[in-house]
């Protein structure tokens, strides 16, 4: 039996004791309601409306109740109406067709002379509209913004903040209108119109022009709520209507910006509202932090900047952990725009690294890190080693390459630069990356008068503890590099010099072989060290065979790479004189591959930025190996032998060359290790061998760097076709400058002339031996129907030589892995100029 009113059904679905007993009363409520629709009953319509916006509620099926909706909105009876609109707001969205059956019977409302008829349909409009109702329905909303009642005004208002949003097209109807509703005495309609405005200059630049006349109005309102007496009416803890006061300051915000004229005319106010607002209660925070944004904002003079920033600075000794953390999070947006402001608060800041809350301990630590500067480093980074040793596991990896950073850029001398890295190393060795260590044994190898005190300290630390990794990495390569220093002087680092003999030397090493925290790249690292002083003078010869039986043992491991190690050096011990050349000290690496040019980090360390850019052909910077789609990419060495079919290695060498036995000792010497090769500038001379032209390549890709930005900008550039096939077409446009012949950039661009979309493209180039090639990452290597992608590119030839380029294309259309490689020579001779 159906229930009579909606009062019922509630007490019917209540009683029900199990869910299925709910879901039958349901269903079989929802058919009689549908029985009822069909009768035309307008007195039952609406109780059926009304138990069906219950059910709908209830998460139940009532989309069959819409049309009904709509014959209640056509009802004179305004209780009838409410619910129809209710119903269309809870049963309809924008994208339903039946909604254009409700424009008309809104267009209707909206002229009604019962104000709150009128209000019922801005609601729904505000609501539902949609693009077409916005459009159907705007001139009635503008029409309803000069209405003389502030109800209706303040309703309008928000209906036209939804017209613009779905339409920006008609931003221009409301300007003159929004003028008015801003000189409004009605704070509700204040409120409404602010945020209408606010949206109109976001979308419309233009509008910002036509709304910074209205600045001082905006002032004389703010100023208006923060001296007028207590209002009951709009009073927040103590302070009058602060929903509006933020909404006054985001909108000065928005008009200030860029603007010297408007931003001085909101100083004084901005410096009154800073002042006068109490921070006790959590309203009067959110003020200030309005206050603050907008002066970092607009053109506000030095003053009202330190202000702002000392605000700040009073919300990190807040108790309430959200307005610590927004303060911080603040401080590190505008630590580069006043970065001695901020320095005041070094203090606090550093006290914000033993908060409870991992949050602010996170967003403390970025700002540490742009706090360092030549003069403050020794003390910050003391903090931050203080802060490693109890920092959680998730912040030791960022934390000791910041550290290193610092240290490198900073560093008041070479020895406190040591002596930080091997307490990062100390500390959280497990957790240092890869490049820091490099970059540390670099430092060591450009450091000789601090050669004995690194490898004395590195001992002691490695006598203390072997669970650190990257300690023990360095201690192993650097005791095994230096070790003759650490026999002649002992350890270094005491009062009185300690003696050490090679046998201790040998002892700590080799323990590491059997500890439990070694692993494959230790026991690699200490089979090469133990390798190196067996052949040192200073190595007595006991034990050099004792050197000589653990390699002997190792030449049967199950480990591949340890037991290939232990065979070479083994029958190193077999040629005598040779031995000592090919294990004698490496050679300096190259020092300009700093931490600084291998890492990159989010946040940068430091309260200074580096200004100087770049330039695609500088080697100041050493990129990271290039990713696509997370996945590493082959270096440029692998993919000239894939290419090309040689096995020959590219060279780099500059006059005079070494003779050829003693660079192939040298490349061994380098292997030793795993450690980057040094690599000396490529000549542009054209080579004289007989070998073919393609034979040797020597390119470089370098996504660190961006080219000159006149470099492509020319105009009248002609583009050659350079592949064409499979819906994928490549041209390549070169330009020259007359000030530098020899130098060609070269503009590959990527289009699909079909629809389907070209997904993980990559575009690889070489040249031959006499030429050099510079690539920059392709700017999407997904390429889209009716997208242009590009990917820029330098060649250096000798001038008057002709531009030739072999290509290796590969991608994947609808489904099908494509890969092609082809030889270009399209561009016109003469192009690189006359010799």
């Amino acid at each position: 039996m159906p229930y009579y009113n909606l009062k019922s059904l509630i007490k019917g679905i209540r009683a029900c004791k199990t869910i299925a007993d709910e879901r039958a009363l349901i269903q079989q409520e929802s058919a009689a309601i549908r029985a009822s629709f069909r009768e035309e009953d307008s007195y039952a319509r609406y109780n059926n409306v009304a138990k069906l916006l219950y059910i709908h509620m209830l998460g139940s099926p009532a989309h069959f109740g819409q049309i009904e909706c709509l014959k209640l909105v056509a009802s004179p009876r305004f209780a009838d109406k409410r619910l129809g609109y209710l119903g269309i707001m809870l049963l309809l969205d924008e994208s339903q067709e039946v909604l254009t059956l409700v424009t008309n019977s809104l267009k209707n409302d909206l002229n009604h002379s019962n104000m709150y008829v009128v209000g019922l349909g801005l609601c729904t409009f505000a609501n539902i509209a949609s693009e077409e109702m916005s459009r159907d329905l705007a001139n009635e909303i503008e029409k309803l913004l000069g209405s003389s009642n502030t109800y209706i005004r303040k309703k309008a208002a928000l209906c036209a903040l939804r017209i613009i949003k779905k339409v920006p097209d008609l931003v221009d109807h409301f300007v003159s209108k929004a003028k008015s509703l801003l000189t409004d005495r009605n704070h509700g309609v204040l409120l409404a119109a602010t945020t209408l405005v606010s949206e109109m200059c976001q979308i419309d630049e233009t509008c910002l022009n036509e709304f910074r006349n209205a600045v001082p109005l905006l002032v004389r309102n703010l100023k208006s709520l923060i001296t007028t007496g207590y209002s009951p009416e709009h009073d927040v803890s103590g302070i009058t209507d602060p929903f509006l006061q933020v909404k006054i300051l985001r909108l000065l915000r928005l008009l200030g910006m860029g603007d010297a004229r408007a931003s001085e005319t909101m100083n004084d106010i901005l410096a009154q509202v800073a002042t006068n607002t109490d921070s006790t209660k959590n309203v009067g925070n959110s003020i200030l932090y309005e206050t603050v944004l907008t002066v970092l904002d607009i053109e506000a003079d030095s003053g009202l900047r330190v202000m702002a920033i000392n605000i700040l600075g009073k919300f990190l000794s807040n108790r309430d952990n959200n307005i610590r953390y927004v303060a911080l999070n603040t401080l590190n947006k505008v630590v580069s725009v006043d970065t001695n402001a901020v320095q005041r608060h070094r203090n606090i800041i550093l006290d914000c690294l033993r908060d409870g809350d991992i949050s602010i301990r996170r967003r403390a630590l970025e700002l540490s890190y742009a706090l360092i500067n030549e003069q403050n480093v020794r003390v910050l980074v003391r903090e931050l080693l203080a802060f490693l040793e109890v920092a959680d596991d998730e912040f030791k990896t960022g934390m000791t390459t910041q550290i290193s950073l610092a240290a490198e850029r900073f560093a008041p001398n070479k020895r406190w630069h040591i002596d930080t890295v091997l307490r990062s190393l100390k500390l959280a060795g497990n957790f240092v990356r890869e490049e820091i260590l490099s970059s540390f044994i670099r430092l060591v190898a450009h450091t000789p008068e601090l050669q004995a005190y690194t490898a004395s300290k590195l001992y002691i630390a490695l006598k203390a503890d072997i669970s650190q990794e990257s300690l023990t990495l360095a201690a192993v390569w650097i005791i095994g590099e230096y070790s003759e220093v650490l026999l002649e002087g002992g350890i270094v680092d005491e009062e009185q010099p300690k003696q050490v003999s090679d046998k201790d030397i040998l002892d700590l090493l080799l323990s590491t072989l059997d500890s439990p925290y070694a692993n494959y790249l230790t026991r690699q690292f200490v089979l090469t060290s133990v390798t190196k002083i067996a052949s040192r003078p200073t190595t007595s010869p006991g034990e050099q065979d004792h050197i000589a039986e653990i390699l002997a043992r190792h030449t049967t491991n199950p480990e591949l790479e340890l037991q290939q190690r232990a065979v070479e050096f083994a029958s190193l011990f077999t040629l005598g004189d040779l031995k000592v050349g090919v294990l004698e000290r490496m050679p300096l690496p190259e020092p300009k591959a700093t931490v600084m040019g291998i890492v990159s980090e989010n946040k940068p360390v430091g309260s200074t930025r580096a200004t100087k850019d770049a330039d695609l052909l500088g080697d100041d910077l050493v990129s990271p190996s290039p990713q696509v789609n997370g996945q590493p990419v082959q270096n440029n060495q692998d993919l000239l032998a894939e290419i090309f079919g040689s096995s020959t290695t590219p060279t780099a060498t500059s006059s005079p060359q070494p003779p050829a036995s003693h660079k192939a000792a040298v490349q061994d010497i380098l292997g030793l290790f795993d450690s980057p090769k040094p690599q000396t500038p490529s000549s542009a001379v054209p080579s004289s061998s007989p070998q073919s032209a393609f034979s040797l390549l020597q390119t470089q890709v370098q996504p660190v760097a961006s080219p000159p930005a006149q470099s492509f900008g020319a105009p009248r550039l002609t583009s050659y076709l350079a592949y064409e096939k499979n819906e994928l077409k490549i041209t390549l446009t070169p330009q020259t400058s007359a000030a530098r012949p020899g130098v060609v950039n070269i503009m590959a661009k990527f289009q699909v002339t079909g629809s389907n979309t070209a997904s993980g493209v990559n575009f690889q180039a070489a040249v031959p031996k006499s030429q050099q090639l510079q690539m920059l990452p392709m700017s999407n290597s997904d390429i889209r129907p009716g997208a242009t992608e590009t990917q820029q590119m330098r060649v250096i030839a000798p001038p008057g030589a002709n531009v030739r380029l072999r290509l290796r294309i590969s991608y994947t259309l609808a489904g099908q892995a494509v890969q092609e490689q082809l030889d270009f020579s399209g561009f016109p001779p003469g192009l690189t100029g006359t010799a």
